[in-house]
């Protein structure tokens, strides 16, 4: 008898544990057909919306950076690559130089480059104020960076003496008390600044070409630059002389050659003249 109910007791609970294990074996097949359904839907929402967002990571280019990509195409890929990307022994990448940089080298006629030298000089610009405009919007709109304010008059309200006192701080040791510029190493120089315009000057603070530190507007404020911009146009460029010759404004350097040439040989041939004298 005892035999007899323990295998009744036991045949019970069998039957009470199939279920329970088709329900487990139900739940399992139920989360892995939802799992499978939401990698689906995941997997068709990144379809239907991924080529939307590859467009808004690539928005079209405005009607005047178009016309500087137009430019760009003929005569900077070779050297800036198709995508301004750089080109290794040619030309750097252009990606967040900002407009500033392409306004300071292309208006002062910097870029396009003749040939590669140690630094690129100062010669009449190939492309119109339209077209180095319109260049600059392309590199602006392709990367993005530091941009030159509107206006062709950026010295207006500008403090000519605090000017004067930044530019020696800050610019006198490479560009020269006079603005005359001044020999830099391995070929390098700061060139004059007579002929810069207001927007060269302030395009060359923001973007730090050649050797040139680069001022942004947390070393040097807009209204500092707007100051330095003054003093050199206004006082550096206008400046008579009125000590006599300026010996090119080059500083002490020229000075000193000056009263070794002149002052040196001068007290050299008056003492032979007294001593023939005497």
């Amino acid at each position: 008898m005892t035999s007899d109910n323990d295998r009744r007791r036991g045949l019970l609970a069998r039957l009470r544990e199939r279920p329970a294990a088709r329900s487990r074996g139900r739940r399992r097949l139920g989360a892995a057909v939802r799992l499978f359904a939401a990698l689906m839907l995941a997997g068709g929402a990144y379809t239907v919306f991924a080529p939307g967002a590859q467009a808004q990571d690539n928005p079209p280019l405005t009607g005047a950076a178009a016309e500087g990509k137009a430019l760009f195409d003929v005569s900077c890929v070779t050297c800036h690559g198709r995508n301004a990307q750089g080109v290794e022994g040619r030309g750097p990448s252009l990606i967040g130089v900002g407009a500033a940089s392409v306004e300071f080298q292309v208006s002062s006629g910097r870029m396009p480059l003749a040939r590669q030298e140690a630094q690129a000089h100062r010669k009449p610009p190939l492309f119109t104020d339209e077209q180095t405009r319109q260049l600059a919007q392309y590199i602006q709109e392709l990367g993005g960076g530091p941009i030159v304010p509107e206006g062709d008059n950026l010295r207006e309200d500008g403090n000519i003496a605090s000017g004067g006192e930044l530019f020696r701080i800050n610019c006198s040791q490479c560009h020269a008390f006079g603005g005359g510029g001044g020999a830099l190493s391995s070929g390098k120089f700061a060139p004059s600044l007579h002929p810069a315009t207001d927007r060269q000057i302030y395009a060359a603070m923001l973007s730090g070409p050649q050797n040139m530190p680069v001022f942004g507007d947390n070393q040097l404020r807009p209204e500092q630059k707007a100051d330095i911009i003054a003093y050199i146009q206004e006082t550096l460029k206008h400046d008579q002389d009125p000590g006599g010759f300026n010996l090119g404004r080059y500083g002490p350097s020229t000075e000193g050659l000056a009263i070794f040439l002149v002052g040196i040989v001068a007290l050299v041939f008056a003492s032979l003249w007294i001593a023939g004298k005497s």
